[in-house]
């Protein structure tokens, strides 16, 4: 990372945040900026900070950490949020993600990912950790049977048009429309138009169903 980032942390217990806090300013690129302890306290604090970055915790006072994602996400969409947590449940990383998280560490493995994700979403990617791709595989493993019966989302990529492929690659990796028709000179407009034909020949309904699919077909080893 060349450029400073502005980070805030966001978990109910203090020592954690100290640990983190140290950890993380013992690298010169970092700024921690503030930090909280409850969900509804954190909302109020990034909005008026605007940080760039966000290390959240999932079990909060007030509201859950997926919660607050989701108001910090609607308030500032620049913002990038990594789950730190002990949570490990489909169901909590599919809402985070879907809520508008852009990175997911399981925290019995933050000593050895934290760093490398903070540089990946920043980058504008999205980062799993190896916790996080279990449970996403898992996930997929869960549904098959019911798929079978009616509609399993395994449509070849083959079906996309090279420019199509692009876009899904980029999405699944976390880049805004705006990012990806800068990274590709296009318009913003015309990069949602590409979204909406991928979404529509993938048949997927959400952020989640795009990693998800992303993940199954390797797409995030292209690019």
């Amino acid at each position: 990372m060349k450029k400073q980032v502005k980070l805030y942390l966001v978990d109910d217990h203090k020592l954690l945040r100290d640990t983190l806090r140290l950890y993380l300013e013992s690298n010169g690129n970092i700024q921690v900026v503030g930090e909280s302890g409850s969900g509804a306290e954190a909302v109020v604090e990034i909005i008026r900070l605007q940080p760039d970055l966000v290390l959240m915790d999932i079990t909060l006072p007030d509201y859950d950490g997926v919660e607050a994602t989701r108001r910090i996400i609607e308030a500032l969409p620049a913002t990038r949020i990594i789950a730190v947590t002990m949570h490990s449940e489909q169901l909590y990383l599919v809402k985070f993600l879907e809520a508008g998280g852009s990175g997911y560490i399981h925290k019995s493995a933050a000593d050895r990912d934290l760093l490398v994700a903070i540089e990946q979403v920043m980058r504008g990617d999205i980062f799993l950790s190896k916790e996080g791709i279990r449970v996403m595989a898992g996930k997929y493993r869960s549904n098959r049977s019911k798929a079978d019966q009616e509609y399993e989302k395994d449509i070849s990529p083959q079906i996309l048009s090279s420019r199509e492929r692009q876009v899904i690659v980029m999405l699944s990796r976390g880049y805004t429309c705006r990012e990806i028709g800068e990274k590709l000179f296009l318009s913003t407009s015309t990069i949602e138009t590409y979204k909406r034909r991928v979404n529509d020949k993938l048949q997927l309904n959400s952020k989640a169903e795009l990693v998800e699919y992303a993940i199954k077909h390797k797409l995030f080893e292209e690019i």
